[in-house]
This record gives structure tokens, sequence and C-alpha cells, in this order.
């Protein structure tokens, strides 16, 4: 697949960037670039991986000529840099902005620079009908992607979007959270029991990312289909992976957060091309003329349309939880340690 280019990942220091490499780094990849602004972290994967594959890039998405420069002879992008944590962005949008609206411009249009074929930007659930500052900065960054790719037409560097839910067991995430609390004791705080959310592991984030270089057209968006389950239920799977006995105590919704999370709108299921396990969401490549482009054959009423939520999807009960649970190599240390 990558056999002699040359890949760069932004944001290769966090769980993305590690899964990829341990994916692709004894294959016949010829370079993994890791671009982060985080020196601890590299030098962390340096010592882990020991591999002369990897070009350790230390630079910031914000600052055009230091991604521009990190992009020279570069096949592949990987865009995963972003800040992540909705109440962080709650408090400081505008960071927000900086790093996942403007930061994403600068790695496209240092893309287009560059000659690269293909870029994949990772995008969230959040992004649609977005609440949080997190949600609409990524919805941004995939106007932003959706207008580079009709901009550039086909023919040159083709941009693709991947959009997924929570990845259990990520850096950040809940699972840390609530085993940390569980090995020392404490209540496993609930901000809401039915609250439900997409639930997909690291290696089913690189594959859908994989799929979606594979697959990916100008402008298309893939997202891949993923059971949810409700935190309260999730909590209690957890429990009993570890045999607590800690208490469940509920503290509300925090700054930003929905009850149900949705991976694909109403609007945008109108167009959305259903596979086995993905969908895939085609650019709207029509200009500005409506008059010229309106077609009344095939109007689908809306009102009949049901978007894809963590609320409507498969919904996975405890022991099915614990099942996937048991299967992530980060629970399976946890257990160990």
């Amino acid at each position: 697949m990558f056999s002699n280019k040359i890949l760069l990942i932004t944001g290769g220091t966090g769980s993305f960037g590690n899964a990829v490499l341990d994916r692709f780094l004894n294959t016949d990849i010829k370079e993994i670039r890791i671009f982060s602004r985080d020196e601890k972290k590299q030098d962390d994967m340096r010592k882990k991986f020991k591999n002369n594959k990897i070009k350790f890039i230390i630079g910031d998405i914000r600052n055009f000529d230091s991604i521009d420069f990190a992009m020279r002879n570069v096949d592949y992008v990987f865009h995963a840099a972003a800040l992540k944590q909705v109440p962080s962005c709650e408090f400081n949008p505008i960071e927000a902005v900086r790093t996942n609206i403007l930061g994403a411009e600068n790695v496209l249009n240092a893309a287009i620079n560059n000659n690269v074929k293909k870029v994949i930007a990772l995008s969230t659930d959040k992004a649609v009908y977005p609440i949080n500052a997190m949600g609409i900065s990524k919805c941004m960054m995939e106007k932003l992607v959706t207008a580079k790719a009709r901009e550039v037409g086909k023919g040159n560097t083709i941009f693709c979007c991947t959009r997924y839910g929570n990845v259990m067991a990520s850096r950040g995430s809940v699972i840390p959270f609530f085993i940390d609390n569980i090995k020392q004791d404490k209540d496993l705080t609930l901000t809401d029991p039915n609250m439900t959310r997409f639930l997909m592991s690291l290696d089913e984030a690189v594959d859908l990312v994989l799929y979606a270089f594979e697959n990916g057209e100008q402008g298309d968006i893939l997202v891949k289909k993923a059971p949810a389950s409700t935190v309260y239920d999730l909590a209690i799977a957890l429990k009993q992976i570890f045999n607590s006995r800690v208490s469940l105590r509920v503290i509300g919704i925090r700054h930003g957060e929905k009850l149900h999370e949705t991976l694909i709108g109403k609007e945008e299921m109108l167009k959305a091309q259903e596979k086995e396990d993905y969908f895939k969401i085609s650019a709207d490549c029509r200009d500005l003329n409506y008059d010229k482009n309106m077609r009344v054959d095939n109007i689908i009423d809306i009102s009949k349309v049901k978007e894809y939520t963590s609320e409507n999807t498969m919904r996975l009960n405890v022991e099915q939880i614990k099942q996937i649970l048991l299967k992530i190599d980060y629970i399976k240390q946890q257990i160990k340690g």
C-alpha cells in the first residue's frame, strides 16, 4: 500500500500515530514522518520504536512554514493534529480555531504546495450538528477540506475526511479515567447514565483511515459503522472486569456535551452511499448556479430520513461491552498491572 512511499502524520505522537507505526513500520514503507510540537513524546517514541524509518520533526501546524517544510517530498498525509478535549476547547475557543481550523488550512495548502498525492483529515462525530467549540472547529475543518477539494478538482491532491466517535482507551478518554479511579478506589463520576457514545477501537480507527486512503475520492467523508453504549453500562462493564465495588456518582453534563452523538446528519444521509461496514458521503461539487444544477426528478423527502446517531445505532449491553474491552491491549495491560 505504501511501498517505497513517504507518509507524514501530523499530531503523530498521539494514540493514532502510535497505532499507525505499529501497523506499518515493519512493511516496505520508505519513511514515516512524525510531526508534532511535543519533544518529550517524540523522544519517548524514538526510544520505544528504535527504527530508522521514522523521522521526527518538531513543528506546529499553526505555522505554515513549519508544516510546509516538513511536507517536502511527502507522498501521503494523515492529518491527526487537533485540540480534542471538549471542555478545554469550550474555555479556550480561539485556540480551537487556531489549531483545528487555521492549522488545518495550513496543512491543506502545504499539501498542494508540495504536490502531495492524498491527504486524509481525521474528524469527529462532534462535527455533526455541533454545539461545542471543538465540534464547531472540526466541522469547519471538514468544510475547508470540501472547499479545497472543490477548488483543486480532479487530477490534483486528493482531500478526504474520516469521521468517527470515541476511540476506546485513547489518551484523555473516559476509559483510562474510569480505570484510574477504580485502581484508586474512587467513585466513578457519570455525567448522565443515559448518555450514549459510539465505541471504536484504535485499530478500527486506523482501518477507517486506510479505507479512506484506498477508496476515498475528492472531497469524500468516510464513516465507519459503529456500535454504542450508555456511559452507565460502560462503567458497570469496567467495574466487573476489575472486580471493583466503587460507587457510581452522577455529576451532570459538562460544558458543551451532548446526550447523544451523531455520525451522519439527515442532510448527509440523503446522499450517503452505504457499504457493508462504511458510509461514503460524496462532496457537493455543484457551483452557485443552482438553477442550472437543479434536478427535480430525484428529490427525497428529508422528513423521512433518519440521522445516524449513538442512540439509534446498535446498542451494546454490559456483556458485549466487556467482550470488546477485553480485546484492547490497554485493558489487558491494566489487568496485568
